[in-house]
C-alpha cells in the first residue's frame, strides 16, 4: 500500500490500479500494447464522504470498478485512478 500526500474531497477515493496481467492463464505472454486496462484496484486515501451518506470504503480495501471510472492522475510519479465512491462496484 502506498503512502500518499492527497486528501479526496466529499464521496471522492483514490484507487491505485493493480498491475495489468503480463500472460493469460495458458501461458501466453501478453504485448504492452494489448493490455488491458485494470478494473481492480486498492483504496489509498478517501474523502469525509456526504453530509448524510457515509462511504463504506475505507483505506486498504481491494475493489472493482468499471473500465473507464475515474480519472487518471500522478502523484509523486506513480498512476492513480481518483473516482466517486459510486463508481466502485464492489469490495473484494
Amino acid at each position: 500500500m502506498s503512502k500518499v500526500n492527497f486528501k479526496p474531497l466529499a464521496d471522492r477515493v483514490l484507487v491505485e490500479p493493480a498491475a495489468a496481467e503480463e500472460k493469460t492463464a495458458s501461458g501466453i505472454i501478453i504485448p504492452d500494447t494489448a493490455k488491458e486496462k485494470p478494473q481492480r484496484g486498492e483504496i489509498v486515501a478517501i474523502g469525509t464522504g456526504k453530509k448524510d451518506e457515509p462511504l463504506n470504503v475505507k483505506v486498504g480495501d481491494q475493489v472493482l470498478y468499471g473500465k473507464y471510472s475515474g480519472t487518471e492522475i500522478t502523484i509523486d510519479g506513480k498512476e492513480f485512478l481518483i473516482m466517486k465512491e459510486s463508481d466502485i462496484y464492489g469490495i473484494v
